[in-house]
């Protein structure tokens, strides 16, 4: 399928905080490799809990003053007390932090983790629309928040999940960014129910590069996301085929994208699990091509 020429997509990246020495030069590698490409932001995660929080911090200030790239910063209702997510937020605004992602969260690994039963911190935040709601009195931050095309997994219902929504983006909420998604009929219809449901912002999609399709599938089972058999078909039988399989996920993440794109789609967020090759492999087929990196975003590794 061929993508519009006209207006080339805006994109966006999310990076998750290293958690040694290695992984940390693994992501300043990637960072360096994707700035060139100017995406509109990136984001840095928060891990289960709240518990990569200060990583998560550091790591969204640094891209800012090394790159000049706009970083958003993950925020969550877990873990922390109004007070102290507020003084959080300030320090953001403070450094040039812009840009948030709010985010009920994960339950802490003591109440099970991902999967485990989520109960409102004492004295926190209780949601995501309360979260958006705080922020907002904070300072006029530009916040994204997600948005489920399959529905959130704790969700009693579809319904129930597009309401919540709709409360994140009557709260202040400025954009949505979705679970990544692999059958873009399911994206189409979402929009559709959005539409009738009055929510009227961005409503991203977010795509996730297939670099182990094993754990692309206990991805897809955590957050609820479906996996097309056509698509296990493709992937069978490529796991010892390290290169082979690097070639089948840039081709099917790049025609997902480029299939959005004939359909009207401008914007993407790419989920890069801390890696640069394939996101860069799909970015140039939707036709953004690497700028000359300016001297401030020469990041030392």
């Amino acid at each position: 399928m061929t993508a519009p020429t006209s207006a080339l997509p805006s994109i966006s990246f999310e990076f998750f905080p290293p958690k040694s020495e290695k992984m940390e030069q693994s992501l300043w590698q990637s960072i360096r490799r994707l700035a060139p490409l100017s995406p509109d932001f990136v984001s840095v995660t928060y891990g289960a809990g709240g518990s990569t929080r200060e990583r998560t911090h550091a790591t969204v200030c640094r891209i800012q003053a090394e790159t000049g790239i706009p970083a958003a910063a993950h925020f969550t209702c877990v873990g922390a007390t109004r007070d102290e997510i507020d003084a959080i937020a300030r320090t953001y605004w403070d450094a040039g932090i812009r840009h948030l992602v709010a985010l009920r969260g994960d339950p802490p690994e003591t109440a099970g983790g991902v999967g485990g039963k989520y109960e409102p911190f004492p004295g926190g935040y209780a949601y995501a629309a309360d979260l958006v709601a705080g922020m907002k009195r904070i300072a006029d931050f530009e916040i994204s928040v997600a948005a489920y095309p399959e529905a959130h997994p704790e969700a009693p219902s579809a319904q129930f999940d597009l309401d919540n929504l709709k409360r994140k983006i009557d709260a202040g909420a400025t954009r949505a960014i979705t679970q990544f998604f692999f059958d873009n009929d399911v994206y189409y219809r979402f929009l559709d129910r959005c539409a009738a449901a009055g929510i009227h912002v961005p409503i991203v999609p977010g795509i996730l590069p297939i670099t182990n399709f094993a754990r692309a599938v206990e991805f897809a089972g955590r957050c609820g996301a479906s996996m097309p058999a056509k698509l296990a078909e493709t992937f069978e039988g490529l796991d010892d085929d390290p290169e082979t399989r690097q070639l089948v996920a840039a081709t099917v993440a790049a025609e997902q994208c480029q299939e959005l794109q004939a359909r009207g789609v401008h914007d993407f967020h790419f989920y890069t699990l801390n890696r640069s090759d394939l996101t860069i492999a799909i970015c140039r087929m939707l036709g953004v091509k690497a700028k000359a990196a300016p001297a401030a975003a020469a990041v030392a590794g």
